[in-house]
């Protein structure tokens, strides 16, 4: 452990940024532009994962059920409008990563961008090392762009399983940190109950308005196989066939979303990864305004006129201005063909999901326990779920 004089030279890197007294932030880390708006209904979600050695089941659970988590906002509204989901990353108790840093990592700030959240996530390598619980929730608090407004349902989950007393920050005064600024935190121990009492798991829910949850963190997710999943997931593929990669962030876009197609692909078809991830790209959640010329036209500010023909997709650099609308509308309409079949199928799947789910035993993995508070505490920021 640390003292706190050592402690000091740790954030000589990070910049007054956020407005008032020792509030800190990275240097690098960039707001999501879409968190500096404040008109449109939000839901900002930051994870916290514990990277150590023991941890690799965790990750296995994060990386099949991100999906399954974020499609619980799917059917929310606030004041009859969907909002928009953000969600950021972190990962903890990982030697790979810098003394200096405090073994923590802000692996993506706030974002829209859910393929990227699914990209790093697939990147995460387990490595042993010291696991301070209060300095991940404190940097989390400070570095990320929260939303001001009371209406935003703010929550931070941190999984893992050392105690929380580790570490230069007092977990107390992380929470309260947290609550000041209306995150709730909510404590997701990898162990026993009685070893999450005694490492100070509950207490960190309890004083910062949130929910303490005991996970497996070794149990394989598994979901209810339904008549309609094939037909979703070759669907899910099929909607790559609309998007128009444009811009400098074009073809990495384009390949993100190819490869988080495969990443989930190749996890146990029981975990039912590739048909929420389907679901999830027929959703308003899933938007890709900065490489994707079909959802960057909706915004009435984007001019496409201001593209450089070598910006656009090969087919549409000869066309005139006409044309390249036209083009557009066609793949736009493709698109709301595909997402409309799969949210009909998505309605008959969880009719008989509900038929049967009673057919398999209860487990506490992650994306149960979150799902859980995630209905809970929504409802308290006007969140209505349909």
């Amino acid at each position: 452990m640390k003292t706190g004089s050592h402690i000091a030279t740790w954030f000589t890197t990070f910049t007054l940024a956020l407005g008032g007294p020792g509030k800190l932030t990275s240097s690098h880390t960039t707001p999501s532009p879409a968190a500096q708006q404040s008109h449109k209904p939000r839901v900002q979600i930051a994870l916290l994962l514990d990277t150590s050695n023991s941890m690799d089941g965790l990750i296995e659970q994060a990386k099949s059920q991100l999906w399954k988590i974020c499609n619980e906002f799917i059917k929310a509204r606030q004041n009859g409008l969907a909002p928009e989901l953000q969600v950021a990353l972190y990962e903890y108790g990982n030697n790979r990563l810098s003394m200096e840093s405090g073994w923590v990592r802000q692996v993506v700030h706030l974002t829209t961008d859910l393929d990227k959240i699914s990209e790093e996530l697939f990147a995460l390598r387990t490595s042993g090392g010291e696991e301070y619980c209060g300095l991940v929730i404190q940097r989390a608090v400070e570095e990320l762009a929260w939303d001001p407004s009371a209406d935003v349902y703010k929550a931070i989950f941190i999984a893992g399983n050392e105690p929380f007393t580790q570490g230069p920050v007092n977990y107390a005064e992380a929470c309260k940190a947290a609550i000041a600024m209306g995150i709730i935190v909510n404590t997701i121990h990898c162990g026993s109950e009685a070893e999450g009492v005694n490492g100070k798991w509950r207490d960190v829910a309890e004083l910062a308005d949130g929910k303490y949850m005991v996970i497996d963190q070794n149990l394989a997710a598994v979901a209810i196989a339904a008549p309609q999943d094939a037909e979703i997931a070759q669907l899910g593929l099929e909607l790559n066939k609309t998007y128009l990669p444009y811009g400098a962030h074009g073809r990495t876009g384009a390949a993100r979303q190819a490869a988080q197609d495969a990443n989930v692909a190749r996890l146990a078809p029981a975990s039912g990864a590739v048909v929420e991830r389907a679901i999830a790209k027929a959703s308003a959640n899933y938007q890709n305004a900065g490489w994707d010329l079909v959802d960057a036209v909706k915004d009435k500010n984007f001019d496409l006129a201001k593209l450089r023909p070598e910006d656009l997709p090969e087919p549409m650099r000869k066309m005139n201005a006409g044309e390249q609308r036209a083009f557009i509308e066609k793949h736009a309409r493709q698109r709301s063909e595909i997402q409309a079949r799969i949210r009909q199928l998505n309605a008959e799947r969880e009719k008989y999901v509900a038929q049967h789910i009673m057919k398999v035993a209860g487990t506490n993995t992650l994306d149960s326990v979150v799902i859980s508070a995630i209905r809970d505490q929504a409802q308290k920021c006007n969140l209505r779920f349909e």
